[in-house]
């Protein structure tokens, strides 16, 4: 049986202020061409399926595009959850007017968490969908007052989902967590309250034949070969400027499996580029998501808007003196804070009711911007 495992679309989502819709159509569209040219039985989506509990009306268009077209191109089954970023109901509710034989969505934990139970010529496979749920969700749920980390609330969906594992089945598990040992980039939304420990042991998964996690934005294997990010189809930060996209191919045999990626092919790179001004203005125009780094040492007037006229996509502009700053290495040390920008969203949304428009959002940027070069020495 051939498993297509990929995750955190983050669809809504804005890169400091500027639209990713065409972007996340593009490897939508990957997705889709992957599961018709690899023959994929199984379609896995590992949560963060929209960037915020309330996306835009765009981003549920978008995604109700993707899933017809993958009924309509492919036999694919599907199993998706949700995750922290998502509203669990909304999740939910997509799993309503769908085929149970041949999908299963699971926005909401369950407490008898009963598997989708598909089977090939090496017999039955069963896959279980652990949506993403807090502590205290999980402890009403389960009526365990001792839940109180997030590997409490995996172990506890675990153990409900593996009593319902048929005799003799393989096991696909589907989970939104950060387990011990993976990478860990600047987007990622902690999982847990500020000092509890968010990370949950492999070793909550034994028994799992392959586990298409979600959360982590690269691409890795965590503990094991079978226990694995897809990643996030989209670099969301500079941090991941130069990583490899990809989504995992999963060829599950009568014992063991094969695993492969499929790179996406991005519209847009996110690249930094580090130099003095006049050498980043004779470069090459780009269409690119631009971090540009500048090496001089005195400040310079409105830099970013003579910049866009080369890299019209250039959104953060910094100093390189900057970086040599003890202060600044010690701010940036440990995980990163929510960007300026993602948190004028989301005032926005909270008092208007709606998530800013795109020309918002670059009006803010670029107030943001010039907020950040006044700030500089």
């Amino acid at each position: 049986m051939r498993v297509l495992h990929t995750a955190d679309l983050h669809l809504g989502r804005q890169f400091m202020g500027l639209s990713l819709d065409e972007d996340h159509e593009a490897v939508l569209s990957q997705v889709v061409e992957t599961l018709v040219a690899e023959a994929v039985d199984v379609l896995v989506i590992a949560g963060d399926v929209f960037d915020r509990a309330s996306p835009p009306n765009t981003a549920i268009r978008q995604f109700n595009r993707f899933l017809k077209r993958v009924a309509e191109k492919t036999d694919a089954a599907v199993v998706m959850i949700s995750g922290n970023h998502d509203s669990g109901d909304r999740i939910e509710a997509m799993s309503v007017f769908s085929t149970a034989a041949r999908v299963l969505v699971r926005g909401i934990a369950e407490r008898v968490e009963a598997p989708l139970v598909l089977e090939d010529a090496q017999g039955k496979v069963a896959f279980s969908a652990l949506a993403f749920s807090y502590e205290y969700a999980a402890r009403e749920l389960f009526g365990d007052e001792s839940i109180s980390t997030p590997a409490d609330v995996i172990a506890a969906q675990i153990a409900a989902a593996r009593a319902q594992v048929p005799e003799g089945a393989r096991w696909v598990v589907v989970a939104h967590a950060f387990v011990a040992g993976g990478a860990v980039g600047e987007a990622e939304r902690a999982l847990t309250r500020v000092g509890g420990i968010e990370t949950v042991p492999a070793e909550v998964f034994a028994g799992a034949d392959y586990v298409a996690l979600g959360h982590l934005h690269k691409p890795q294997e965590v503990g094991a070969r079978h226990i694995r990010y897809s990643g996030a189809p989209l670099a969301f930060g500079f941090d991941e400027a130069g990583q490899e996209k990809s989504m995992t191919i999963v060829d599950l045999h009568a014992q063991g499996c094969d695993i492969r990626t499929v790179p996406f092919r991005p519209q847009r790179q996110v690249r930094s580029l580090t130099g003095s001004f006049a050498e980043l203005l004779a470069g090459t125009p780009s269409e690119d998501l631009i971090q540009a780094i500048l090496s001089d040492e005195t400040p310079l007037i409105d830099p970013m808007k003579r910049l866009r006229a080369v890299y019209p996509n250039a959104c953060h502009l910094a100093y390189a003196r900057q970086a040599r700053a003890p202060e600044t290495r010690a701010l940036r040390a440990g995980r990163a804070a929510i960007p300026p920008i993602d948190m004028v969203g989301d005032f926005l949304a909270a008092m208007r009711g709606r998530a800013p428009d795109a020309a918002e959002l670059a009006l803010a940027a670029d107030r943001l911007h010039a907020a950040e070069a006044e700030d500089q020495p």
